[in-house]
């Protein structure tokens, strides 16, 4: 018998990658493919949705062998490959709730869209953009259309589920995994005690709740925008991969450190390596930060301040630049970010939220650097998983639960999702973390206070 498998689609900022992932969560094979970007002017960024689904196709075709009146509809893009696909006009309700206004179980707010000189949305009960929704997960239509079977090398009627943001397919990859007999405390507790944490050139937090909390600076609460019939807070650092390669990047001693690390994979392996040589064999890596400090919003605050003015801060600088000065300052970056994903943490916690355990992936989550000191800094385990491409795990649950081969998200989330690793916080740097993350907060109270100096008249 021919083993069954699910295709996970992820559409990125500058790439569409695809997986074949099998019933029990393990990726066969995967693909990926570019995607142009234009600037037509600076800070002005456009891409081709025609382009993304001809991508969208050859990755999964790759699988096998390895003006407002003018427009009939309005997609966010993972509703517009899901019609593609299917033809299908049901908009998944994680679109609609995270970036589109939408509110369940009311819906459509009227009054907004005339109050912005938009009611012509309103024809036809908003059918320009989704009279007909769903959760996530939900089979659309009859499944892939003959033109779409053809284009994509499948067949048709392939069931198709109804789409997530990539971030919170991410989240779908990794926070319902079963974590039985790796002793941590969300064990035999709900999943609103996880929080998962996707981590690239920016980073997404997100928890999930069984009634709606309110978090000032974070996102929601959404209901069903991740796990249908629970409400989403989804916090977020607007640049975590992209500050750390601009702190390391723009030092002095950067083309020093590309010649030292030639010889292993990446410079960040480097830089770890070399950061436990400066604290050697008595001492943790943590405590070479305790005079070097970093406010990590050079490109402003999403949460939890959601002050988009807010600047990047360095405290601790002297007229030294050698290696070892780099790769200080690499770790006063990587603390500055584990310290504002604890201020979030402190916010939801406020709020309600009851977070015990911290489920990372992305990117950063492959530098073990990254991962320890945000266990140390939040005090909190953290689990990575044990097939590092979540968000295409998290497409393929989608798919699994369309087919109806299981009953319920959560189910799929649970035996597809797995365990990899566990991280524990070292303990007996916890000291260290309160004294630092005082620190973190007044850099942000003296950056106000600098800014109300400067605006006094």
């Amino acid at each position: 018998m021919a083993e069954v498998c699910y295709v996970g689609v992820d559409v990125g900022t500058a790439s569409v990658r695809a997986a074949l992932v099998t019933r029990d969560g393990l990726l066969r094979s995967t693909a990926e493919e570019p995607i142009s970007i234009w600037e037509p002017q600076s800070d002005h960024y456009v891409q081709s949705s025609t382009e993304i689904w001809e991508k969208c196709c050859t990755v999964v075709k790759n699988l096998k062998e390895s003006c407002w009146n003018k427009a009939a509809h309005f997609f966010d893009l993972p509703d517009f490959l899901s019609w593609k696909a299917t033809g299908s006009l049901t908009r998944s309700l994680c679109t609609l709730v995270c970036k589109w206004t939408y509110c369940p179980p009311e819906g459509w707010d009227a009054s907004f869209w005339t109050s912005i000189g938009l009611e012509d949305l309103l024809e036809n009960n908003f059918s320009k953009i989704g009279s007909v929704t769903c959760s996530p997960g939900s089979p659309l239509g009859g499944g892939l259309t003959q033109e779409a079977a053809v284009d994509l090398g499948l067949v048709p009627g392939t069931a198709v589920g109804a789409s997530l943001i990539d971030a919170h397919a991410g989240g779908l990859g990794v926070i319902g995994a079963d974590v039985k007999g790796f002793n941590l405390p969300c064990e035999d507790q709900p999943i609103t005690s996880r929080m998962a944490m996707i981590c690239g050139t920016s980073t997404c937090h997100m928890a999930i709740s069984e009634q709606p909390l309110f978090v000032p600076g974070v996102w929601g609460p959404c209901l069903s925008a991740m796990v249908p019939d629970m409400w989403l807070n989804e916090g977020g650092q607007s640049a975590t991969g992209r500050l750390i390669d601009h702190m390391v990047k723009g030092h002095a001693a950067y083309t020093q450190l590309q010649e030292q690390a030639q010889q292993r994979s990446n410079i960040f392996s480097y830089l770890n390596s070399h950061l436990s040589l400066m604290a050697n064999a008595h001492s943790a890596v943590d405590l070479l930060g305790s005079s070097l400090h970093v406010w990590p919003d050079f490109h402003g605050n999403r949460s939890p301040l959601a002050d988009p003015t807010l600047k990047g801060m360095v405290v601790g600088l002297s007229l030294s630049q050698t290696l070892d000065d780099l790769a200080l300052l690499y770790l006063a970056t990587v603390q500055a970010l584990a310290l504002g994903t604890l201020h979030i943490l402190e916010a939801m916690k406020e709020a309600g939220h009851d977070i015990r355990t911290l489920f990372l992936c992305g990117g950063l989550s492959k530098n073990s650097l990254f991962v320890q000191i945000h266990a140390n800094a939040t005090g909190l385990p953290v689990v990575l998983p044990d097939q590092m491409e979540a968000v295409l795990i998290g497409a393929a649950v989608l798919g699994a639960c369309a087919s109806q081969d299981y009953t319920t998200i959560q189910e799929a989330m649970e035996k597809m999702a797995k365990v990899g690793k566990v991280v524990q916080p070292n303990q007996e740097l916890k000291s260290f973390y309160e004294k630092k993350y005082k620190v973190f907060l007044r850099l942000f109270a003296h950056q106000r206070e600098y800014q109300a100096l400067m605006n006094h008249r």
